[in-house]
């Protein structure tokens, strides 16, 4: 069995691989001028979907080989959901640096383009009064960083489970 500061060490380093990826691809984003755009929303939730399943996958494979090719299930879903976990922190706080210090203006104008796209939709004040008001009860808060924070781990669960079943090998597997 591999010491706990290895153990340690890999799952801190894919954590901050997955935030670096998030971030890194807001960044570029924001610095391509698309922050507003469609497409450079397509690209981020792109590289989210990406890092969110091939993190946790290559993670425990690392986990793995650092244990001498042995993972029992338990570890490796452990393993795979600190990471997601330890990258989704960074990213929320990330997400509020750039929404109150970076871009403060982020959610007006985001509410703003919304707002015009639902007029243009046909909808009536009432429906996109209600639309707006709902959006605004997520945008930026507690609550809306905790649903993040809950969505991404469950995510991160269900592709730690799956992976660490089918990478699990243990010594008893070889008798």
């Amino acid at each position: 069995m591999e010491n706990q500061s290895t153990s340690k060490n890999l799952i801190l380093k894919f954590g901050l691989i997955f935030a670096g990826i998030i971030i890194f691809t807001n960044l570029l984003i924001y610095a391509l001028g698309m922050t507003y755009d469609t497409t450079g929303g397509l690209i981020v939730l792109a590289a989210v979907a990406v890092s969110l399943i091939g993190i946790p996958i290559v993670g425990i494979g690392a986990y793995k080989k650092a244990n001498n090719g042995y993972l029992t299930w338990g570890e490796g879903v452990k393993a795979g959901i600190a990471m997601v976990l330890i990258g989704t922190v960074i990213s929320i706080a990330y997400t509020i640096l750039f929404t109150e210090v970076i871009e403060p203006t982020y959610f007006e104008t985001a509410n703003e383009m919304a707002r015009n796209q639902l007029v243009e939709a046909g909808l009536s004040d009432e429906q996109i009064d209600a639309q707006m008001e709902m959006q605004k009860k997520f945008q930026g808060t507690p609550i809306g960083h905790a649903l993040g924070l809950l969505f991404y781990t469950f995510v991160g669960f269900v592709v730690a489970a799956i992976t660490a079943a089918v990478k699990k090998k243990t010594e008893e597997d070889e008798y």
